[in-house]
């Protein structure tokens, strides 16, 4: 992972809201801790656990990250700041305790996509969610779709709540909350950028805070192909529902995950 030398921080006087009108002054606050070179080295070589590493060796190359601009706010857009170039934020939380990598997955830039939200925008919670439906599917030699994901959950409009959040479909569970309370994840964000060796790094999504999320009614059965049809009616028969916590921890314990999934499968079909 390449730590990416920056220009000086822009003055403390920018007037981010000139730039963002549409942003609420709750979301113009929201800035990172994460402001020098050094708060970077550190944070990936000693508060990042080694069995946590999102940036996965082989991609290290690839990536490029910066720390953020002091004031700067997480609905920020490289506009601001047009030498530096695109970028989108990135939460260290959600790299330490969800486990997620780069580069993003298909299902996850497709999701992003959809749903029309940046990365940054998505609650810590909702991407637990991602993430564990993800392990689950892969398990079960089913590609994560789409179309399935949002048959179980909805995008909710976030209100006074600034950050989206996925929710379980009425009748329709799934999985269980990572997380009852969330809130460290804040302040502890920083940015990602291409490097010569991946220009597309940050195609595909979303990079930057929508003003308007694509919020959709949920996915019916009738929406569905017959192959995810299927998947939805599997899930929609069981009386029991999964753990995220477990299969997120259990994500490269094959054997143990492989007997988490099926105690699950096996308890609900009786």
């Amino acid at each position: 992972m390449a730590i990416t030398k920056t220009t000086p921080n822009l003055p403390p006087s920018v007037n981010y809201k000139a730039f963002y009108h549409w942003a609420p002054n709750d979301l113009l606050a929201e800035t990172s801790k994460y402001t020098s070179d050094q708060d970077v080295i550190t944070y990936k070589e000693g508060e990042a656990d080694e069995k946590c590493r999102v940036f996965g060796r082989e991609h290290d190359a690839y990536v490029s990250v910066l720390p953020c601009e002091k004031g700067e706010p997480v609905c920020a857009e490289d506009r601001a700041n047009l030498a530096r170039g695109p970028f989108f934020f990135m939460s260290s939380t959600i790299f330490k305790r969800l486990k997620l990598r780069l580069p993003l997955t298909g299902f996850e830039h497709a999701l992003l996509t959809e749903v029309n939200v940046a990365y940054a925008q998505l609650h810590p919670n909702s991407w637990a969610f991602v993430r564990a439906f993800s392990i689950l599917c892969n398990h079960l030699d089913h590609t994560p779709s789409v179309d399935v994901f949002l048959y179980f959950f909805e995008a909710k409009n976030p209100g006074k709540r600034l950050w989206l959040s996925f929710n379980g479909v009425a009748g329709r569970g799934l999985l269980t909350l990572f997380q009852q309370s969330y809130k460290s994840f804040k302040k502890k964000f920083f940015k990602v950028s291409c490097s010569v060796h991946d220009p597309t790094l940050l195609d595909g999504f979303p990079l930057y805070w929508v003003e308007k999320p694509g919020l959709k009614k949920p996915r019916s059965l009738e929406d569905l192909t017959p192959p995810d049809r299927e998947m939805c009616q599997l899930f929609s028969g069981l009386e029991a529902v999964f753990d995220t916590v477990k299969l997120i921890k259990l994500e490269f314990c094959a054997k143990t995950l492989k007997s988490y999934i099926g105690t699950v499968l096996i308890s609900a079909s009786h």
